[in-house]
């Protein structure tokens, strides 16, 4: 299969491709999916099949408007409405409880809830009101691995295996989105998966608490959301998060057991270190915003067999704001693990 690149001028015949059953990897404003019609079950099939993703796996349903999203679900949460509002499109997607039969288990990973959301990202609306409905949309790269943020990360996994690839250049985040639980209206919302969209950013909205939930779903588990197991976003090359204090023994430890290293930090650490390991993927910034918009793509960079790297080391940055979202896919792509002296 020769995969196809989709500009401006080819959005219709992008949409008519999905309508019809075929995978379109498209772009949102945090990285790009792997688009199938969402009513097929055997075009879903096709993208699990394509990532070699567990099908236990939920996927979430990108709409290109409320209205959309409410064909499908049974009962809104009070708070839907200022939630989307307030934050609608963009990085944000909830669960909800869906009417019975509305959309295919393949897509649910058979429970009775969805994830929905409305990405920030003009050409990908449009294509989705083209085509008149719903695209579930995985972060299209092979699954486990570092999600892609530009066109030609999508063709470097997935080329001769989908139809097309919608380019709008790099993503504007970099991560997923935020992933919140509203399927039970009598509860208060709950982050399962963190993202741009901060939980002191929906408290300020809705004017109330919201829950985190902190538990890693192991591989018998069958999780809510996307992006909740254990381990995730790996690339083949080891991955070893590193703290502020340790960046002097890391590389002295590195250099000492002849360890090929490559580093991914912003300017202030990437400029101090980059004489003494193999690669550097710098940061544009020493900014969480930086470090956010780029870890994926510097986990890919070194991950290239050309750069024959034994291991990986990161900047690890606070656990607050954005930092919560950006910490989430790095402990995932380094297995939880952190150098140690």
């Amino acid at each position: 299969m020769e995969t196809k690149y989709y500009y401006e001028e080819q959005l219709t015949e992008a949409a008519q491709a999905l309508k019809n059953g075929k995978l379109v990897a498209f772009p949102t404003e945090t990285v790009y999916g792997l688009g199938a019609n969402a009513l097929l079950p055997e075009a879903v099939k096709e993208v699990f099949l394509v990532k070699g993703r567990p099908q236990d796996n939920p996927l979430i349903v990108h709409v290109s408007s409320f209205e959309q999203m409410k064909k499908y679900v049974d009962n809104l949460h009070p708070l839907t409405e200022k939630i989307v509002k307030n934050f609608w499109p963009g990085p944000l997607t909830m669960i909800f409880e869906i009417k019975k039969g509305a959309l295919p288990s393949i897509v649910t990973g058979g429970l009775s809830t969805a994830a929905f959301r409305m990405p920030d990202n003009k050409k990908t609306l449009k294509v989705i009101e083209l085509a008149g409905i719903p695209i579930v949309g995985p972060s299209a790269n092979t699954s486990g691995k570092p999600s892609p943020t530009t066109a030609e990360h999508v063709y470097h996994d997935l080329h001769g295996k989908i139809t097309g690839i919608i380019d709008d250049g790099a993503t504007r985040i970099g991560v997923e989105s935020t992933v919140i639980d509203l399927s039970d209206p009598k509860r208060a919302p709950m982050i399962l998966r963190p993202g741009a969209v901060t939980k002191e950013q929906l408290e300020a909205v809705i004017d109330g608490k919201v829950a985190i939930d902190q538990h890693l779903i192991q591989s018998t588990e069958t999780p809510k959301s996307p992006g909740m197991k254990y381990q995730h976003y790996s690339p083949d090359t080891k991955v070893m998060m590193v703290r502020e204090s340790d960046w002097d023994n890391a590389v002295k430890w590195a250099k000492d057991k002849q360890i090929r290293v490559g580093v991914i930090a912003g300017p202030r650490i990437a400029e101090a270190v980059r004489f003494d390991v193999a690669a550097v993927y710098m940061y544009f910034d020493d900014s969480v915003e930086a470090a956010t918009k780029g870890l994926f793509a510097g986990l890919r960079g070194l991950d290239e067999k050309t750069l024959g790297l034994d291991l990986i080391f990161v900047e690890v940055f606070s656990e607050e704001g954005l930092g919560n979202a950006y910490m989430n896919r790095l402990k995932k792509s380094a297995g939880q693990k952190y150098f140690e002296n």
